[in-house]
Protein backbone atom coordinates (compact mmCIF):
# COMPACT_ATOMS: atom_id res chain seq x y z
CA UNK A 1 0.00 0.00 0.00
CA UNK A 2 1.22 3.49 -1.19
CA UNK A 3 2.65 5.49 1.89
CA UNK A 4 1.67 9.20 2.09
CA UNK A 5 4.52 10.98 3.31
CA UNK A 6 2.84 14.87 1.79
CA UNK A 7 1.29 16.69 4.46
CA UNK A 8 -2.43 17.61 4.20
CA UNK A 9 -2.55 20.84 2.71
CA UNK A 10 -4.00 23.95 5.22
CA UNK A 11 -7.77 24.69 5.25
CA UNK A 12 -9.07 27.46 2.96
CA UNK A 13 -11.55 30.04 3.97
CA UNK A 14 -14.37 30.94 1.48
CA UNK A 15 -16.67 33.20 1.43
CA UNK A 16 -20.15 32.51 -0.69
CA UNK A 17 -23.71 33.69 -0.52
CA UNK A 18 -26.26 31.39 -0.30
CA UNK A 19 -30.46 31.71 -0.38
CA UNK A 20 -32.91 28.81 0.51
CA UNK A 21 -33.83 28.40 -2.98
CA UNK A 22 -32.05 28.17 -6.55
CA UNK A 23 -35.13 29.37 -8.05
CA UNK A 24 -34.70 33.32 -9.56
CA UNK A 25 -37.61 34.59 -8.43
CA UNK A 26 -38.29 32.52 -5.22
CA UNK A 27 -35.11 33.54 -3.86
CA UNK A 28 -35.86 36.92 -3.90
CA UNK A 29 -39.27 36.54 -1.51
CA UNK A 30 -38.23 37.52 2.39
CA UNK A 31 -36.04 35.19 4.65
CA UNK A 32 -34.80 33.27 1.27
CA UNK A 33 -31.54 35.23 1.84
CA UNK A 34 -29.35 33.42 3.87
CA UNK A 35 -26.59 35.98 3.03
CA UNK A 36 -22.69 35.96 2.85
CA UNK A 37 -21.13 33.14 4.84
CA UNK A 38 -17.54 32.04 5.61
CA UNK A 39 -16.86 28.90 4.73
CA UNK A 40 -13.81 26.92 6.83
CA UNK A 41 -13.06 24.39 4.16
CA UNK A 42 -13.94 22.87 0.99
CA UNK A 43 -14.96 19.70 2.26
CA UNK A 44 -17.98 17.55 2.40
CA UNK A 45 -18.47 18.60 5.86
CA UNK A 46 -18.63 22.15 5.65
CA UNK A 47 -21.20 21.54 2.18
CA UNK A 48 -23.12 18.88 4.23
CA UNK A 49 -23.37 21.96 6.64
CA UNK A 50 -24.30 24.50 4.50
CA UNK A 51 -27.26 21.97 3.48
CA UNK A 52 -28.36 22.13 6.93
CA UNK A 53 -28.44 25.63 6.97
CA UNK A 54 -31.17 25.60 4.26
CA UNK A 55 -28.50 26.49 1.18
CA UNK A 56 -29.79 25.19 -1.98
CA UNK A 57 -28.16 27.58 -4.01
CA UNK A 58 -24.25 28.99 -3.46
CA UNK A 59 -22.32 31.77 -5.31
CA UNK A 60 -18.74 32.00 -4.94
CA UNK A 61 -17.06 35.13 -4.83
CA UNK A 62 -13.99 34.69 -7.13
CA UNK A 63 -13.63 32.37 -10.75
CA UNK A 64 -12.59 28.78 -11.07
CA UNK A 65 -9.15 29.62 -12.53
CA UNK A 66 -7.30 27.09 -13.89
CA UNK A 67 -5.09 29.16 -16.67
CA UNK A 68 -3.30 30.54 -13.48
CA UNK A 69 0.25 29.98 -12.67
CA UNK A 70 2.05 28.68 -9.87
CA UNK A 71 1.74 26.31 -7.20
CA UNK A 72 -0.61 28.89 -4.87
CA UNK A 73 -2.78 29.75 -7.54
CA UNK A 74 -3.06 25.67 -8.45
CA UNK A 75 -3.69 24.84 -4.84
CA UNK A 76 -6.70 27.71 -4.95
CA UNK A 77 -8.02 26.14 -7.81
CA UNK A 78 -8.67 22.77 -6.26
CA UNK A 79 -9.69 24.20 -3.37
CA UNK A 80 -12.32 25.98 -5.44
CA UNK A 81 -13.24 22.62 -7.43
CA UNK A 82 -13.54 20.65 -4.51
CA UNK A 83 -16.33 23.16 -2.97
CA UNK A 84 -17.89 23.09 -6.41
CA UNK A 85 -18.00 18.99 -6.94
CA UNK A 86 -19.28 18.44 -3.34
CA UNK A 87 -22.24 21.22 -3.64
CA UNK A 88 -22.94 19.24 -6.94
CA UNK A 89 -22.97 16.12 -5.06
CA UNK A 90 -25.72 17.73 -2.76
CA UNK A 91 -27.62 19.02 -5.68
CA UNK A 92 -26.94 22.41 -4.71
CA UNK A 93 -26.96 25.20 -7.55
CA UNK A 94 -24.04 26.81 -7.78
CA UNK A 95 -23.34 29.46 -9.71
CA UNK A 96 -19.80 30.23 -10.58
CA UNK A 97 -17.10 31.43 -13.02
CA UNK A 98 -14.37 29.25 -15.25
CA UNK A 99 -11.43 30.13 -16.52
CA UNK A 100 -9.83 27.55 -18.70
CA UNK A 101 -6.09 27.42 -20.57
CA UNK A 102 -6.90 28.43 -24.15
CA UNK A 103 -4.64 25.67 -25.55
CA UNK A 104 -6.59 22.90 -24.55
CA UNK A 105 -9.76 24.65 -22.94
CA UNK A 106 -11.70 23.33 -25.89
CA UNK A 107 -11.98 19.66 -24.71
CA UNK A 108 -10.85 20.27 -20.93
CA UNK A 109 -14.51 21.67 -20.01
CA UNK A 110 -15.53 18.42 -20.61
CA UNK A 111 -13.91 16.78 -18.05
CA UNK A 112 -15.49 19.14 -15.94
CA UNK A 113 -18.72 18.50 -17.00
CA UNK A 114 -20.50 16.57 -14.29
CA UNK A 115 -20.41 19.48 -12.64
CA UNK A 116 -23.35 22.01 -12.03
CA UNK A 117 -22.86 24.16 -15.19
CA UNK A 118 -20.75 27.04 -14.54
CA UNK A 119 -22.32 30.73 -15.26
CA UNK A 120 -19.38 31.73 -17.69
CA UNK A 121 -16.52 29.72 -19.06
CA UNK A 122 -13.42 31.80 -20.70
CA UNK A 123 -10.48 30.02 -22.38
CA UNK A 124 -12.84 28.02 -24.95
CA UNK A 125 -13.54 28.62 -29.10
CA UNK A 126 -17.29 29.24 -28.81
CA UNK A 127 -18.10 29.88 -24.57
CA UNK A 128 -21.72 29.76 -25.78
CA UNK A 129 -22.03 26.56 -27.55
CA UNK A 130 -19.42 25.26 -24.39
CA UNK A 131 -21.98 26.41 -21.98
CA UNK A 132 -25.25 25.45 -23.81
CA UNK A 133 -23.98 21.69 -24.39
CA UNK A 134 -23.08 22.07 -20.27
CA UNK A 135 -26.48 22.96 -19.39
CA UNK A 136 -28.37 20.78 -21.43
CA UNK A 137 -26.51 17.58 -21.06
CA UNK A 138 -26.54 17.68 -17.34
CA UNK A 139 -27.87 15.92 -14.47
CA UNK A 140 -27.12 14.48 -11.09
CA UNK A 141 -24.89 11.48 -10.99
CA UNK A 142 -23.12 11.37 -13.70
CA UNK A 143 -19.85 11.05 -12.92
CA UNK A 144 -19.48 9.26 -9.53
CA UNK A 145 -17.90 6.83 -7.37
CA UNK A 146 -18.91 5.10 -4.49
CA UNK A 147 -17.31 2.67 -1.90
CA UNK A 148 -18.42 -0.55 -1.08
CA UNK A 149 -16.90 -3.43 1.28
CA UNK A 150 -12.95 -4.07 -0.45
CA UNK A 151 -13.68 -1.93 -3.79
CA UNK A 152 -14.82 1.25 -5.22
CA UNK A 153 -16.53 1.58 -8.43
CA UNK A 154 -16.71 4.68 -10.56
CA UNK A 155 -19.84 4.95 -13.00
CA UNK A 156 -18.95 7.94 -15.56
CA UNK A 157 -21.50 8.91 -18.20
CA UNK A 158 -19.91 12.39 -19.06
CA UNK A 159 -19.05 10.85 -22.94
CA UNK A 160 -23.05 10.07 -23.68
CA UNK A 161 -22.03 6.37 -22.38
CA UNK A 162 -22.05 4.50 -19.43
CA UNK A 163 -18.02 3.78 -18.43
CA UNK A 164 -17.56 1.32 -15.42
CA UNK A 165 -14.87 0.94 -13.58
CA UNK A 166 -14.36 -1.35 -10.66
CA UNK A 167 -11.00 -1.44 -8.37
CA UNK A 168 -10.03 -4.11 -5.11
CA UNK A 169 -6.39 -2.89 -5.01
CA UNK A 170 -5.52 -1.05 -1.72
CA UNK A 171 -2.66 1.14 -4.07
CA UNK A 172 -5.58 2.63 -5.65
CA UNK A 173 -7.93 2.73 -2.72
CA UNK A 174 -5.29 5.11 -0.92
CA UNK A 175 -3.98 7.12 -4.30
CA UNK A 176 -8.35 7.90 -4.35
CA UNK A 177 -8.14 9.19 -0.61
CA UNK A 178 -5.04 11.16 -1.33
CA UNK A 179 -6.42 12.66 -4.80
CA UNK A 180 -9.97 13.58 -2.88
CA UNK A 181 -8.61 17.05 -1.66
CA UNK A 182 -5.93 16.93 -4.42
CA UNK A 183 -2.17 16.48 -3.79
CA UNK A 184 1.05 16.67 -5.33
CA UNK A 185 1.26 14.18 -8.32
CA UNK A 186 4.92 13.09 -7.33
CA UNK A 187 2.73 11.68 -3.93
CA UNK A 188 0.78 8.72 -6.00
CA UNK A 189 2.97 5.77 -7.82
CA UNK A 190 3.04 6.82 -11.26
CA UNK A 191 1.63 3.48 -12.36
CA UNK A 192 -1.41 4.48 -10.65
CA UNK A 193 -1.52 7.84 -11.70
CA UNK A 194 -1.33 6.86 -15.13
CA UNK A 195 -4.25 4.37 -15.12
CA UNK A 196 -6.23 7.10 -13.29
CA UNK A 197 -5.18 9.85 -15.79
CA UNK A 198 -5.32 8.03 -18.83
CA UNK A 199 -9.33 6.99 -18.15
CA UNK A 200 -9.86 10.91 -17.14
CA UNK A 201 -10.49 10.38 -13.70
CA UNK A 202 -8.06 12.80 -12.20
CA UNK A 203 -7.55 16.44 -13.28
CA UNK A 204 -4.12 17.58 -13.00
CA UNK A 205 -3.60 21.37 -12.56
CA UNK A 206 -0.15 22.26 -11.75
CA UNK A 207 1.62 20.13 -9.61
CA UNK A 208 -1.22 19.01 -8.15
CA UNK A 209 -3.61 16.32 -9.68
CA UNK A 210 -7.19 16.21 -8.34
CA UNK A 211 -9.94 12.92 -8.17
CA UNK A 212 -12.67 14.33 -10.53
CA UNK A 213 -15.86 12.19 -9.62
CA UNK A 214 -18.27 13.33 -6.48
CA UNK A 215 -19.35 10.30 -3.91
CA UNK A 216 -22.43 9.47 -3.97
CA UNK A 217 -24.33 11.58 -2.06
CA UNK A 218 -28.18 11.48 -3.52
CA UNK A 219 -28.96 9.22 -6.33
CA UNK A 220 -30.69 10.75 -9.48
CA UNK A 221 -33.06 7.32 -8.74
CA UNK A 222 -33.89 4.21 -6.52
CA UNK A 223 -30.38 2.97 -6.06
CA UNK A 224 -31.08 -0.53 -6.84
CA UNK A 225 -31.65 1.34 -10.36
CA UNK A 226 -28.52 1.83 -10.56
Amino acid sequence: MMTQTAEKPAAARFSVTAWRDHDDEARTLPGMALGTIDLPAATGETCDGLWRLGARRVALHEPVDLAADGPAAARRTVDLLCLVRELTARAVHVDWDLRLPAEDGAERWKLLSHLHPPRRIDGVPDPDAALYAWRTHHYLCKFVWRQGPGFVQIRDRRWGELRRFTTDEPAYHAAISALDLGTGHHEIPPPVLADLTGEHLVLRVGDLAWWLPYRVNRWLQEAMAI
